[in-house]
């Protein structure tokens, strides 16, 4: 059967090597794992015995998933191009036209555009850009994305113990969107003009001296007392590095304030420039068997889903971000933008994933969770996960130690109607391919 791979259209205008040769998806180590089974043995037989138990429905149309580009949009530039959904024309942002492919395609964005670096507002505009071509675009929550959000939305808000410390729990990682803002909004002699004094932007910004007294109240009977805790002193850590990590950027209150202000503009307001990137964001995104989300599902999650639906899911984001921060930041929903699975988060059973597949749902992609050889496939209580955060942010590159030699980084999960799924990435030298047939050996 001829296996139809991306075409790279303009890559002369991205510094990125991309494989050009697939095989079949390594079952083992790096590219995937299992935790019903650990040998790759047991991994191909437990796929076989769910995708003939349960056989997957295929997107109707090409699917290509991106996630966790943290502010870097070289690298989603370089991704898009992997993609084939479009043709680099030249060196600018704007210098790109659709594909063929691209036209007929979704693009699907799986959370995390904010934080890391260089720059935010460069992505979205760029993310613009590919609206504004026509491209289907569907746009997942992440915890980055909802962090920020959260954060600089209670700024000004009436005091309130259960939110009022978003800003300052933001900590440093607020820092450089921060001077970001302050580099392209606040210049000049007159940018802080009708800023208040020192004293009364931390006051603004900052929780009310009795919220180590008030919170604990609030959040009793919601929050264990291990989380409430564990919330207090991580604040007090924050409260007393955030000036001197501003003063290290080369900022202060004032400006901070001011970028606050400014960020609400730009995302809040009706006539902000970006007010279409929350306004467009969902929580999860169902597809044929295929649910898109940005980290992962637990057993309340999919009850809702089973008794509900994905779109009941979704409106409840809705209503939740915009007018119940403390029960959506500390509930199941915001769950599903930061679980990694572990002791501490909200457990997926067996039971869990019986309820999705009432629904239909079959196999889970999502990121969150950086990877350093491209995307991996794994098994949890028996349901198929694509893990697709492919490391490709140039902050989390070097961290992580991943050598430049390749360029940017850039990875792109493609879903085909053929009953195929494409993993490439800068760092794997063959487009890994996964088949509904398993004919892997």
């Amino acid at each position: 059967m001829l296996i139809k791979l991306p075409s790279y259209k303009g890559q002369k205008w991205i510094s990125t090597l991309l494989p050009k040769e697939a095989q079949d998806w390594p079952l083992g180590n790096v590219h995937s794992s299992a935790k019903d089974l650990s040998s790759p043995t047991g991994l191909i037989e437990q796929l076989h015995q769910t995708l003939e138990e349960y056989p997957w429905i295929w997107p109707k149309t090409q699917i290509f998933f991106f996630s966790d580009l943290h502010a870097d949009a070289d690298a989603f530039i370089a991704s898009l191009v992997a993609s084939g959904g479009i043709k680099k024309t030249g060196a600018y942002d704007r210098q790109f036209k659709l594909t063929g492919t691209g036209r007929k395609s979704h693009f699907v964005i799986g959370g995390d555009c904010f934080d890391k670096g260089p720059s935010n507002l460069r992505l979205l505009r760029c993310i613009r850009l590919l609206i504004d071509s026509g491209a289907k675009i569907h746009i997942l929550a992440g915890n980055h994305d909802i962090r920020v959000k959260l954060g600089i939305h209670a700024v000004n808000l009436i005091k309130d113990p259960t939110s009022e410390h978003f800003f300052i729990r933001m900590g440093a990682k607020a820092i450089p969107f921060l001077k970001e803002i302050q580099q392209e909004y606040l210049q000049g002699e007159h940018a802080l003009k009708h800023i208040p004094d020192v004293q009364e932007c931390r006051k603004r910004l900052y929780p009310s001296e009795n919220w180590f007294d008030t919170f604990p109240i609030e959040a009793k009977g919601i929050l264990s007392e291990k989380i409430i805790q564990k919330e207090m002193q991580r604040l007090h850590e924050k409260i007393n590095e955030f000036e001197s990590d501003l003063y290290k950027a080369g900022m202060d209150l004032r400006i901070a304030y001011a970028a606050a202000i400014k960020w609400q503009k730009l995302f809040l307001d009706k006539d902000g420039e970006f007010h279409w990137y929350f306004k467009k964001m969902r929580l999860a995104l169902h597809k044929g068997s295929f649910l898109y989300i940005h980290a992962g599902i637990d057993d309340h999650i999919a009850r809702m889903i089973c008794e509900k639906g994905v779109k009941h899911l979704n409106q409840q984001f809705k209503k939740h971000l915009h007018d119940e921060i403390f029960d959506f930041y500390y509930g199941p929903l915001a769950n599903t933008i930061r679980t990694k699975y572990r002791d501490i988060d909200m457990p997926m059973t067996r039971k869990g994933n019986k309820m999705l597949r009432k629904k239909g749902i079959y196999a889970i992609v999502h990121g969150h969770k950086n990877l350093r050889y491209g995307q991996r496939i794994m098994l949890r209580k028996g349901m198929v996960n694509f893990e697709c955060d492919a490391s490709v942010d140039r902050h989390t590159r070097k961290k992580e130690h991943i050598g430049t030699q390749q360029g940017h980084g850039a990875a792109v999960t493609i879903f085909q109607p053929q009953g195929r799924v494409l993993g490439i990435s800068t760092d794997y030298p063959y487009i890994k391919l996964f088949q509904a047939s398993l004919s892997q050996p």
